[in-house]
């Protein structure tokens, strides 16, 4: 059926453009019996220099609504102009208007346009602005909006059923049972960044093993950058503690180089790895092929970044990353080679000092090893000369209790 096309002229004097109209479905009987609404939005012109305004026809039987924007303008409307020519039979002369086009399109629906604006008043101004986007806003609004009330509902989804699991865990378990969950989830996830721990071992040096912390193929790598250590003077010992070149354990155990060749061999690699250890946990993001220098061996390199590392994703690549928990791995696997170093009894403020580390960190780490505690006084040349803690590993290893963070933990709950 053909679209029947008829002007609806506005007030010339008027900036308002005369109005074309067609209606899509038919048609019109009475076109003159016809009465038009036409709303115009507050905002400024658009970017064709358009004001928006939608128009509304009712009829007996249906109502019509008609746009300037959206998808019920048509491409017409956007690409052309519209003219209407008023002429004077007896003079001949034209008089030629703006005009914009409408293609009315029936609304199946009761009302266009509700008389009762009382529910309008009570809703907020989100609610409100969200109406005016439905009706006047761009394609991109409509779907932020759509956007905001679909996550809007799967948060209410999610937090429901939360709350219920979380209601369904307390009543089948009860709160004094899910602590010492916690408590004991806490001390697992703690062992599972330390060395091997062999309980049944009949010496100190087996319950850590040297091997599980560097393999025969590492240590024998080590020799060439430790032998530096190996013929180091007193006076480059005391040289490198004013230029603070290492850190504090392994300036002060290079004083006490054991005279034996082997002995002193071994002692100088584990204290150039050692060290090595501590300066590669001050590393966040490890954006180098070789991290520590050229001078470290590939196989320690390669160590490292295995062993010591997390890898994230960020910027479209893979890097790898120094997080908190592995900055927590590497001190274990120092104080077990310290222990190895020093005769399984070591300085654990020394090393906390070195390692930048709070000292109830420290000390968890530490009573985790299953190491006993003690106070002794600082070494010589230290800072205020303060109270170190001494840890001691020695048989039979002691029971593991909960730190005192979670014991702290369970006070409060």
């Amino acid at each position: 059926m053909a679209a029947a096309t008829w002007s609806y002229r506005g007030d010339p004097e008027a900036e308002q453009p005369a109005l074309l109209v067609t209606f899509a479905n038919g048609q019109l009987r009475r076109p003159a019996a016809l009465r038009f609404r036409l709303y115009l939005s507050a905002a400024a012109a658009g970017p064709r220099g358009r004001r928006r305004r939608i128009l509304v026809s009712d009829t007996e039987r249906l109502s019509y609504v008609g746009s300037n924007f959206g998808s019920g303008a048509g491409r017409g409307s956007a690409l052309c102009r519209y003219f209407v020519g008023v002429l004077n039979k007896d003079s001949g002369q034209m008089e030629v208007y703006n005009a914009e086009i409408f293609n009315m399109q029936p609304l199946l629906s009761d009302n266009v346009i509700p008389d009762d604006t009382k529910d309008y008043q009570n809703k907020s101004f989100r609610e409100k602005v969200d109406l005016c986007i439905e009706a006047f806003g761009t394609s991109k609004q409509k779907r932020a909006l759509n956007s905001r009330r679909m996550n809007a509902v799967g948060n209410d989804v999610l937090n429901t059923a939360v709350t219920k699991a979380a209601a369904n865990v307390i009543d089948a378990k009860g709160v004094t049972a899910l602590i010492q969950d916690v408590a004991q989830d806490d001390v697992q996830n703690m062992s599972v960044f330390l060395p091997p721990c062999h309980e049944d071992a009949d010496k100190p040096e087996h319950v850590y093993k040297f091997e599980d912390i560097l393999s025969p193929a590492e240590f024998e790598a080590l020799k060439g950058p430790a032998a530096a250590f190996i013929n180091i003077t007193p006076e480059e010992v005391t040289k490198k503690t004013e230029e603070k070149s290492h850190c504090s354990f392994v300036l002060e155990e290079l004083k006490f180089l054991p005279v034996d060749e082997k002995s002193r061999d071994y002692k100088a690699r584990c204290l150039w790895f050692l060290d090595i250890l501590i300066k590669f946990s001050f590393l966040k993001v490890i954006k180098k092929k070789h991290p520590m220098g050229p001078e470290c061996p590939h196989i320690i390199s390669r160590k490292l970044m295995k062993n010591f590392t997390s890898l994230t994703y960020n910027n479209g690549s893979v890097q790898n990353l120094i997080s908190a928990s592995m900055k927590t791995k590497i001190a274990a696997y120092v104080i077990a080679l310290a222990l190895h170093i020093n005769k399984f009894q070591i300085d654990l403020t020394m090393l906390q000092n070195d390692m930048k580390l709070h000292e109830s960190k420290m000390m968890d780490i530490a009573k985790a090893m299953r190491l006993k505690i003690s106070k002794a006084k600082g070494l010589p040349g230290l800072e205020n000369d303060q109270n170190h803690k001494l840890g001691t590993l020695s048989l039979p290893l002691p029971v593991q209790k909960t730190s005192g963070s979670q014991r702290k933990r369970r006070k409060m709950n």
